[in-house]
């Protein structure tokens, strides 16, 4: 599980491992915690600031993409000023060796925000057409309520 600082990776894990909402706060540095969700081991890593640091996190991708079977990647679906700069970090991940042939989803989070943008804004935004040659799937969700997670989760575990 992927996704540029504040997309609500953190909430979505600990909503998953607990079925609670747990009061998180900016993770600081670079993390990695695992969660099992049925028959599916996560491994969520927060990738921060990736402009300036994007030789440090994909020396991290490398190992951590190694023998992955799918990706999860978070959107804050009410940032759009940010739809950007996650498209750059999507677009990085998808181009690695390591990824080429497993599924992708996308978790358009906090779409209980009124400022949340609509699951084809962002798609259009992150420009899946264009770059996925996998299957995918995009999926809105609010990770604090927990709606549209098992929904997601269910899609991976068909995968």
């Amino acid at each position: 599980m992927l996704g540029i600082d504040a997309s609500g990776k953190t909430t979505i894990l600990y909503k998953l491992r607990y079925a609670e909402v747990v009061t998180t706060i900016p993770t600081i540095g670079f993390t990695v915690e695992t969660v099992e969700y049925k028959s599916l081991s996560i491994a969520a890593w927060d990738v921060i600031d990736m402009g300036r640091h994007d030789r440090f996190t994909r020396h991290f991708w490398i190992q951590y993409l190694q023998g992955a079977t799918a990706l999860i990647f978070v959107v804050d679906s009410g940032d759009w000023e940010r739809i950007g700069e996650a498209k750059d970090c999507l677009h990085a991940l998808l181009k690695e060796d390591a990824v080429q042939d497993v599924p992708l989803l996308v978790f358009c989070n906090k779409q209980d925000l009124v400022r949340s943008r609509s699951v084809g804004e962002i798609a259009e935004g992150l420009e899946l057409q264009r770059i996925c040659r996998r299957e995918w799937r995009i999926q809105p969700s609010c990770a604090t309520i927990g709606d549209g997670l098992a929904e997601g989760m269910e899609w991976l575990q068909q995968k």
